[in-house]
């Protein structure tokens, strides 16, 4: 799918590029799969903020999107391919031969009247969703599961796609985007072909104001403020870090750069046999 790009008749308009939606087919969703979007400006139930540089943006409704397609041995058929607001990546409208319709995360490359299938007994074509046991090594997978039964939790953002390396005593190893190589269990499912609309990643917003419509609020440099506000503050003038040479921080003083946020111990560090900088995983 390629961006459009403008004539510069305004400064806004020089660099934006956005996406052409030539794959959607239906505008409007379905009514049964969707549901309201409280905003919370950041804010907790206590209201105060939590998270900074959230807050207004354009109204939103969530699309309820099917990460666990439990309904195993029946065929569904693409209906539509939809905008989701809420994410990168596409939505395709499957029609279940009952009758019952549900999203899905949109393949690249899947048409609308492709009739796709999930299960044990499904093949290993564009969509259809099976176990790890059953797909051929080599093909491009995403929505990935991590717990069996759970539903898909890794790669499902637009263009994203990982790669069954292997499979060795009950887990398959997997090369997953960012280029960690890890250990799932192979009765967990996935979903065959590459996430859609890869093209997202070259659109510009262009302008302060499709920011603001995304919900995304300013928030200044530590370094420009004051040493009373920022740990990074002060200084004569410019000053890199603060007037003296010390460590970038968040404003309350947690080290932004260089400062492993990593759990030693974590359950999970078991299954991760090459980190994403591909060095092998130090187990424990």
């Amino acid at each position: 799918m390629p961006v459009k790009t403008f004539r510069p008749l305004t400064p806004s308009r020089r660099y934006i590029a956005i996406a052409s939606f030539d794959e959607i087919t239906k505008t409007k969703p379905e009514k049964s799969l969707v549901q309201i979007r409280k905003k919370t400006g950041g804010r907790n139930c206590y209201g105060r903020v939590t998270a900074r540089g959230i807050g207004g943006g354009h109204k939103q409704k969530l699309r309820l999107v099917d990460f666990k397609r439990e309904k195993h041995g029946m065929e569904a058929k693409v209906v539509a391919i939809e905008y989701d607001p809420c994410r990168s990546a596409r939505l395709a409208l499957l029609e279940y031969k009952d009758g019952e319709k549900r999203y899905i995360v949109a393949p690249l490359g899947l048409q609308v009247g492709t009739t796709i299938l999930s299960g044990p007994t499904a093949g290993p074509d564009l969509g259809n969703y099976l176990p790890l046991r059953s797909i051929p090594v080599g093909l491009p997978i995403h929505n990935i599961e991590l717990n069996p039964g759970r539903g898909g939790q890794m790669v499902r953002t637009a263009g994203s796609s990982a790669t069954l390396m292997s499979r060795d005593q009950g887990y398959a190893q997997i090369r997953l985007p960012s280029g960690e190589i890890r250990k799932v269990n192979e009765n967990c499912y996935a979903c065959i072909g590459q996430v859609g609309n890869p093209d997202h990643e070259l659109e510009v917003l262009g302008k302060a104001g499709k920011s603001r419509h995304l919900g995304i609020r300013p928030v200044n440099r530590g370094v420009s403020r004051n040493p009373v506000d920022h740990p990074n503050g002060g200084g004569a003038g410019k000053s890199k870090s603060g007037g003296g040479w010390q460590q970038l921080t968040s404003p309350w003083g947690l080290i932004a750069k260089g400062y492993r946020t990593r759990v030693k111990k974590k359950f999970s560090n078991r299954f991760i046999l090459v980190r994403r900088d591909g060095r092998p995983m130090k187990q424990r």
